[in-house]
């Protein structure tokens, strides 16, 4: 059970079919334990366009005039009224093929895995559609023991000159998803920015339960109810979701069950549930307690 968990948990397909309108999986590429890593020198990877080059900093400078002019307006470039009594918030919603390029797909594939997934546009052109084909397989390379996750996340905020924004939910406690599965267990993950470097892989998890068929479901999960989890291990020391820096929403699938998979998202919400109370579901102790 616990070997079951820890392969859910963990973060993270190509598809042979990707067409216009769809992103299939962009993995970083298999490379075999113990080869050597290709990391080419950093001014390779620029580009020397001074006219794309010309057009980025105008971008840039736009954005910066128009942060800094929503500043004035009030937080988020909203006005404080607004930010005092708002009870529900959109984070996303599916409106066509322009939506979809909000996510980043990945799977197995990364450490040589057989898993393939794609995200494209709905059979009514207005939702996002997540499928693919899970297989548990594990890559030949001698040393990886377990395989088999689809993994589906959205692409951090980045505001003028590719600065860091994040999601600030300080005044909601639930999020509400409205999504159509086929029964399979999804888990739901969300990072936010934490304060040390070694903590980069951490996510706080929670499970989506699909009913599957044709009716769609309303999910309303509590920010409570959310774990600490870190390279797809939950962590002994938990503590409550920091809500003032989001970074990503995500979701993963990893139930060890190979097969066609699809999870449809309509949009993802955050509300303020006055009738829920709890600050946080799990007990808070040290391994070693002070004396």
């Amino acid at each position: 059970m616990a070997s079951r968990l820890r392969l859910l948990l963990r973060p993270g397909c190509g598809h042979p079919a990707a067409g216009p309108g769809t992103i299939p999986a962009l993995g970083r590429g298999y490379r075999r334990p113990g080869a050597p890593v290709d990391n080419p020198p950093p001014w390779r990877r620029l580009s020397w366009d001074w006219r794309k080059g010309l057009e980025s900093v105008g971008r840039h400078w736009g954005l910066l005039r128009e942060e800094a002019l929503g500043r004035l307006r009030g937080p988020e470039g909203r006005p404080l009224r607004q930010e005092l009594l708002e009870q529900n918030r959109l984070l996303w919603q599916a409106q066509g093929p322009d939506s979809l390029h909000h996510w980043h797909v990945s799977s197995d594939q990364e450490i040589g895995g057989r898993s393939r997934a794609l995200l494209g546009v709905g059979s009514n052109g207005r939702t996002a559609l997540l499928t693919g084909e899970l297989n548990t397989e594990p890559p030949r390379d001698g040393e990886t023991r377990y395989s088999g996750y689809c993994s589906l996340r959205s692409r951090p905020l980045k505001g003028a000159f590719d600065l860091k924004k994040y999601y600030d939910l300080s005044n909601f406690n639930t999020l509400y998803l409205r999504v159509r599965g086929d029964g399979r267990p999804w888990m739901v993950n969300i990072s936010s920015e934490m304060y040390f470097t070694h903590q980069k892989d951490d996510l706080y998890n929670y499970f989506l339960f699909t009913r599957g068929g044709p009716y769609w479901q309303d999910v309303k999960i509590p920010f409570s109810k959310f774990f600490l989890s870190s390279r797809g291990r939950i962590q002994d020391n938990q503590h409550p979701l920091w809500l003032d820096k989001i970074n990503t929403i995500g979701f993963t699938l990893g139930d060890k069950v190979d097969g066609p998979f699809q999870l449809e998202i309509d949009f993802i919400a955050v509300c303020n549930d006055r009738a829920h109370t709890e600050e946080f579901a799990y007990e808070k102790y040290k391994r070693n307690p002070e004396v």
